[in-house]
């Protein structure tokens, strides 16, 4: 069979679309390289190039987050009309199987490494079933090596995506992660990550461990760090905070090639912290825990949502002065967002706060709920104003072009900073031409 795997773009008028950075998703390369060579298999991704319709091609397989599902419903539902076979799978399909089924002739559900093969026979056979949905938890140790050759030579700032292990220890509130594999920590064989490791052709030595959370098992990170040290990498990944409180595994980590984390700071109201489950960070160490980061050589990308029930309008500008003062090399700074299957979807779907199920609009850039501590207006200003703010080059100049102390980061969070630039204004002109018409609901 001919196998199309597409992942769909960002909507045109989303935040996010014309980002310069771009990832690939490893869950394509992996069904590629999952796929037996009798098929012949082709990865698309939209953001970098247009889709042909007229393809021949004799089944669709389409992932999507949430704010893509609507784009990878009308791929789908162009495909059906022109008579090909359409599988959706990914996380938004996992969590509304019979949304997605009504654009599709099977959906598979959570992780699919161990129904891919069977999803091959039945559409070969002609004989898909409306929902497939594997028994069991992956088992990482019989993952294939992804096909990084079916991906395009240009466009994505990092071709080398490795996966070492699944799951996250925390359990937050607004997690997608742990909504979907519950607090399960599953790894996989240091000598399997090795050999993908001795592998790579492409700038072997830029690498982007996907893990959620690489340090999830201590004993595992540090033999999976003694291993990496052994070759001279760089890397980067995502971790909690608390590992600059560990100075033995901060050591080995910035030995084994660790140019960079995305860590997840949350917020900085202790308050929030607590509401959302994550209360093993604390707001008082982080200036400490960055400081100790950064004299590892380690670069930090922090995540801050904002929009949490104990957040005000002063948050933007307490957080500006933060990164400002405390030289974060990057950060995502998102609106709160409910996406379906977590709890915080649950919770304000209760209290109804939730203001519309659009799915294109949760792209993390516009407000989809009420706030109980500012208007949804303030907290929609909010957020083009503080990535705005922490974009601008006298940001980017303060934060991470000091010509006094440069730090070996640079090298990858430069182009990160400088990606970002276009969403930036674009953010600006968009906040300029919508300001009275963007809100989906009216604070009472």
């Amino acid at each position: 069979m001919r196998i199309a795997l597409i992942i769909p773009r960002w909507p045109k008028d989303s935040f996010w679309d014309v980002i310069a950075f771009k990832f690939p998703l490893l869950s394509t390369s992996l069904l590629a390289g999952l796929t037996p060579a009798q098929h012949e298999v082709a990865i698309i991704d939209e953001s970098l190039s247009e889709i042909d319709f007229h393809q021949e091609v004799d089944l669709v397989a389409i992932t999507a987050i949430t704010p893509l599902a609507p784009r990878g419903y009308e791929i789908a539902d162009e495909f059906r009309r022109r008579g090909k076979r359409v599988v959706i799978g990914g996380i938004h399909a996992t969590w509304l199987p019979e949304e997605a089924k009504t654009h599709a002739d099977s959906v598979a559900i959570g992780e699919a490494d161990e129904t891919w093969q069977e999803i091959l026979e039945d559409a070969e056979a002609g004989q898909l079933k409306p929902f497939y949905r594997q028994r069991e938890k992956t088992d990482l140790s019989r993952l294939p090596f992804p096909r990084r050759d079916l991906l395009p030579p240009k466009g994505y700032l990092f071709h080398n995506l490795i996966q070492t292990t699944r799951g996250c220890p925390f359990d937050c509130e607004f997690c997608s992660v742990t909504a979907l594999h519950g607090k399960t920590y599953r790894m996989r064989p240091i000598s399997e990550v090795e050999k993908e490791i001795q592998s790579l052709e492409r700038s072997k030595a830029y690498i982007f461990f996907v893990d959620d959370n690489i340090v999830g098992n201590l004993s595992y990170a540090k033999e999976l760090l003694t291993m990496l040290s052994h070759y001279r990498l760089r890397w980067i990944s995502q971790g909690p905070i608390q590992i600059a409180e560990n100075e033995e595994l901060l050591s080995l980590m910035a030995r084994a090639g660790c140019h960079g984390l995305f860590i997840g700071f949350e917020s900085l109201r202790e308050e929030n912290l607590d509401l959302m489950g994550k209360r093993i960070n604390r707001v008082q160490r982080y200036e400490r825990e960055i400081r100790r980061l950064h004299d590892a050589g380690i670069g930090v990308y922090g995540s801050f949502v904002f929009g949490y029930d104990y957040d005000d309008a002063s948050v933007f500008d307490e957080f500006i002065e933060f990164a400002n003062r405390n030289r974060i090399d990057g950060a995502f700074l998102p609106v709160l967002t409910p996406f379906p299957g977590t709890r915080i979807y649950q919770r304000l779907k209760k209290e109804g706060r939730i203001l519309t199920e659009d799915w294109s609009k949760y792209d993390m850039a516009t407000v989809v709920f009420r706030p109980k501590r500012m208007t949804v207006e303030e907290l929609q200003e909010g957020f083009w104003k503080v990535n705005r703010s922490f974009y601008s080059l006298p940001s980017m100049m303060q934060r991470i072009f000091n010509p006094f102390q440069f730090r070996r980061s640079l090298i990858i969070f430069g182009p990160m900073n400088l990606g970002l630039w276009p969403a930036v204004k674009k953010a600006k002109r968009y906040a300029k031409k919508n300001r009275s018409s963007m809100f989906y609901g009216k604070d009472s």
